[in-house]
């Protein structure tokens, strides 16, 4: 799944005009606008020779624009679809007769065309609001900067005034109205480089972005929204750290932001600073009170109920979101990993052939045709999955350790084992070296489950010494707890604990099943059954939310806690819940063991037929397994003595 951004960008306004109120020309009209109405932006017509304005004033505009709760600009992806539509390269500049036809074929009710000229030193900006069918005016502005450097405060009070033209009332202007050069970055330079990664992001994909927003905060070490584009896109890549980092810092400068952008800084934050998820959505709810309309906010409060496991209501945010924006590729992937969640694999599959056929892709959508491809057994499909990822940044290594889980879980060890090296050794190539430990703390994990405890401690020592960050550092935790070294995984959960003391995942679900397992080592099922239930409430979550499955680590833990406490029937209860959530675990090293925990189960409550059917069930899926797995050999054993 992934997070997503506004369409905005950064500027900043102040300056004088000409005729009527601030510059502007009445005409007789009706109310302009409602609500409802959507409107386009055109690209500046830029007449200085100066390459600075190129693009960056159309940003700032929208920026400015996306204040208002009122306006409703129409989202770039609509803008570049229509241009496909209309036989043109999406990437064509949005001239004024451009603006006018993708405003007639998109249903918008106007367009905006804005220029900018060179009076001596000075600069005259122009901003007409047009109604795209009968070409009549809805408003316009002409306002006069004196210098290159009140070049954005200008814009920023003909977009203000322009507002008011349109319809918005005075009140919600005066709630909605952070200057520019407050909301965003008083610099042409830094708003530029922004609006240059703004456009990589398109073209290319998210992280092409990275050295233009890096360059945006070099030059405004205060630009908020630019550290926020970074945290997002780190985060994309699993690079949480780096996320982290950048997340805290636009946080730190929220106040240097727009009222909508400040929310979202602040919901991103709590996801990925603190943890808290409760506090992100309560965020995003107020954010709806203000912007109803706001498809990211509805697609991000999506995500943090995928991560808590609440399917249903994030199913709703996403459908909510995709109502708003239709062309939203994070909306489609996210949509298709919830479907696949709640075990509903033909609505899955229609909603990633929806977005193949709007020409969007990406690698959410690429890890849900992986799924479905895996639950289908549909081996060529997956190959085909991790064939479109090669080469690509935070993709190919992404799908090699995905490949790594489905060999695992039909047992082939050694063939895992050698796809995730290629995996951690792909994201160290693109210099990824969180992703890099994630993929070796997943393997890590998968020979503690498989019974290889010695090999599970040494990759999780060879994870944390790559990026011990927080996901590497529950996983290896988890690991070196079922691997039997209870110091160093108290250790390491003490220090998550106290470093990550509000973060909804780590204490409600990571801590339970680490400790859990530590007391499963000291012998006392008891009480990690009653450590566990702390965990009962997110269980089904995806904690690791780049990572579009969860894989019931809690339910698992619970599952064993019972077996020792020989309380068969609770077991097959916690092991069933695998075969009832196989959209959610799909290729998880837990499923497979979860076939093996029932059979010991159904043993255990005395059902031997049903524990003789299930250890064929196990058998049968791990019939070409690897022959030295301590988990098979036992199972092996086990199965004899039902006989």
């Amino acid at each position: 799944m992934a997070k997503e951004e506004d369409q905005a960008g950064g500027g900043c306004g102040s300056g004088g005009g000409d005729g009527g109120d601030g510059g502007f020309i009445y005409k007789h009209r009706v109310q302009a606008f409602t609500e409802k109405d959507t409107i386009v932006l055109a690209d500046f017509a830029n007449t200085t020779g100066d390459a600075v304005f190129d693009d960056s004033l159309r940003q700032g505009l929208a920026v400015d624009l996306a204040q208002s709760p009122f306006l409703n600009i129409l989202s770039e992806q609509k803008v570049r679809q229509a241009l496909r539509l209309m036989g043109r390269s999406p990437n064509e500049r949005v001239t004024r007769e451009l603006a006018q036809e993708i405003c007639e074929r998109q249903g918008s009710k106007a367009y905006l065309a804005g220029s900018i000229s060179a009076l001596g030193s000075s600069y005259s900006l122009v901003l007409d609001a047009v109604n795209c069918r009968t070409g009549d005016s809805l408003g316009r502005a002409r306002v006069e900067a004196d210098s290159k450097e009140h070049v954005l405060p200008a814009l920023g009070e003909a977009a203000t005034k322009l507002r008011r033209e349109l319809g918005e009332s005075l009140a919600s202007i005066e709630k909605f109205d952070v200057p520019l050069q407050k909301a965003t970055t008083p610099s042409l330079e830094a708003l530029r480089a922004y609006t240059l990664g703004y456009k990589a992001t398109r073209l290319k994909g998210p992280a092409e972005a990275i050295p233009f927003y890096k360059r945006a905060v070099e030059l405004d070490p205060n630009f908020a929204w630019a550290y926020h584009g970074l945290g997002l896109i780190y985060g994309s890549l699993g690079e949480t750290g780096a996320a982290s980092e950048y997340a805290k810092r636009a946080f730190e400068l929220r106040d240097r932001a727009s009222e909508r952008e400040k929310l979202e800084i602040s919901a991103f934050y709590y996801f990925t600073i603190t943890g808290d998820l409760e506090q992100a959505s309560q965020i995003y709810q107020l954010s709806f009170q203000s912007y109803p309309r706001d498809s990211a906010a509805h697609l991000n409060l999506g995500v943090n109920y995928i991560v808590m496991g609440q399917f249903e209501k994030a199913a709703a945010e996403t459908r909510e979101s995709l109502q708003l924006d239709s062309n939203s590729v994070t909306a489609y992937g996210n949509l298709g990993n919830i479907y696949l969640a709640l075990n509903r694999f033909d609505e899955a599959k229609a909603t990633v052939e929806q977005a193949l056929a709007r020409n969007l892709d990406s690698v959410d959508l690429r890890q849900d045709l992986y799924a479905l491809a895996f639950l289908q057994g549909d081996a060529k499909a997956m190959e085909q999955q991790v064939a479109w990822a090669a080469g690509r940044l935070g993709k190919e290594d992404l799908l090699l350790s995905l490949q790594s889980d489905t060999e695992a879980y039909a047992g082939h060890a050694e063939k895992a084992r050698g796809l995730s090296r290629r995996a951690v050794e792909v994201a160290k190539r693109f210099d990824l070296k969180e992703p890099a430990a994630d993929w070796e703390a997943n393997a890590a994990l998968r020979e503690a489950l498989f019974g290889n405890a010695a090999q599970a401690r040494q990759r999780a020592a060879a994870a944390l010494a790559i990026a011990p960050g927080k996901d590497v550092q529950a996983m290896a935790a988890l690991t070196l707890a079922i691997a039997g070294d209870a110091a160093r995984a108290r250790a390491l959960a003490d220090d998550l604990a106290k470093r990550f003391s509000a973060d909804t995942m780590v204490k409600s679900h990571w801590l339970p099943a680490i400790r859990a397992e530590i007391e499963l080592k000291n012998g006392d099922p008891r009480q990690a059954i009653e450590l566990l239930q702390a965990a009962a409430t997110y269980e089904l979550g995806q904690p690791m939310f780049f990572i579009d499955r969860g894989c019931l680590i809690p339910a698992y833990a619970r599952g064993q806690a019972y077996l020792r406490a020989r309380q068969g029937s609770a077991a097959a209860g916690e092991f069933q819940k695998f075969l009832d959530h196989r959209g959610l675990v799909w290729n998880c090293a837990t499923a497979p063991l979860a076939r093996l925990g029932l059979a010991r189960a159904y043993a255990l409550a005395g059902d031997a037929a049903k524990a003789r059917a299930a250890y064929q069930d196990f058998f049968a899926l791990w019939k070409d397994a690897d022959s030295d797995i301590p988990a098979l050999r036992e199972a092996r054993t086990e199965y004899a003595k039902l006989e």
